[in-house]
């Protein structure tokens, strides 16, 4: 059984799109799609943006979504997913491949996700950062210790979890984690402290536009980040989408859950390719993880 997987933030690189929007009419409908749902020409900023532009929240959550849809939906051999997921943004990707969500309905939410949370992180700063070589529940009950803010965030693979939370918090759990025997501590370029208590007014702005949005059932199991399990009734699908904001990005064990389903090879659709491999053969080094971009 074939699971396709689609990449988060940080999965973006300059000149993304060009070779697709080359390839097909349809690639290139598509990109003209996006410009007028967004109302800017998203596609300039992926062709020759420059790599400041595209770490900007609100240009890259769109552009890898983007960027990921139009690959998938070009694809000279038509994928027929038996399950889907997506690492943190990458959801709302799976969800158009699972037929939740339409390309323009889901490129919608993804924008005003994106001005949402870059919102929520220029009013109270915020940061993150990786542990490398800890337990997570060694993880999970210090940042529990701490004062400040800061909260385990993405389980991205065995060995590797990432906190967010306050740039106090952060230093503090730095120390402290240092201190229990983490291999490496490593701050994150990113502008917020995403998947944290800190990201609640992004949450609800995203609730209004989730409740207003059309949701359909999944053609097949969506595998969610709040809580790694398989899902297809829209009305849970939303739910798990508006809480994933705030929520971590159980990303090992959804791999773990996927792989116990019975799925036997995943195939990693758009961004610079790789990243989502990577961890995937951190938990599983058999299953084979295959390209699409």
């Amino acid at each position: 059984m074939t699971a396709y997987v689609f990449p988060g933030q940080g999965a973006q690189f300059t000149g993304m799109g060009q070779s697709l929007y080359d390839l097909s009419g349809q690639a290139k409908a598509l990109f003209e799609q996006a410009n007028d749902v967004l109302g800017y020409s998203l596609s300039d900023v992926m062709f020759t943006g420059t790599e400041e532009a595209l770490r900007e929240t609100k240009i890259t959550q769109p552009a890898i979504f983007v960027h990921s849809i139009i690959a998938y939906l070009t694809a000279e051999v038509p994928p027929a997913p038996d399950a889907v997921a997506g690492h943190s943004l990458g959801e709302f990707s799976a969800l158009v491949a699972a037929g939740v969500l339409s390309f323009p309905d889901a490129l919608r939410l993804v924008s005003k996700r994106a001005l949402a949370m870059q919102a929520a992180a220029e009013a109270e700063a915020g940061t993150m950062a990786a542990v490398l070589g800890l337990d997570d529940a060694m993880i999970e009950a210090a940042c529990a210790e701490l004062a400040d803010v800061v909260v385990p965030a993405n389980y991205n693979s065995p060995g590797q979890l990432v906190i967010s939370g306050s740039v106090a918090g952060i230093e503090a759990a730095t120390k402290v984690l240092t201190d229990l025997g983490a291999r490496r501590v490593l701050p994150l370029p990113v502008g917020g402290a995403f998947h944290s208590p800190l990201m609640a007014p992004a949450r609800e702005q995203l609730r209004e536009a989730i409740e207003t949005t059309r949701f359909d059932p999944a053609v097949c199991p969506v595998y969610q980040n709040i809580d790694a399990a398989a899902s297809l009734d829209p009305t849970e699908i939303k739910e798990k989408l508006i809480a994933q904001l705030t929520g971590a990005v159980r990303w090992t064990q959804t791999i773990e859950c996927m792989l116990a389903a019975g799925i036997d090879r995943f195939v990693e659709v758009g961004g610079k390719g790789g990243i989502l491999a990577g961890l995937i053969r951190k938990v599983d080094r058999k299953t084979p993880v295959e390209q699409l971009a």
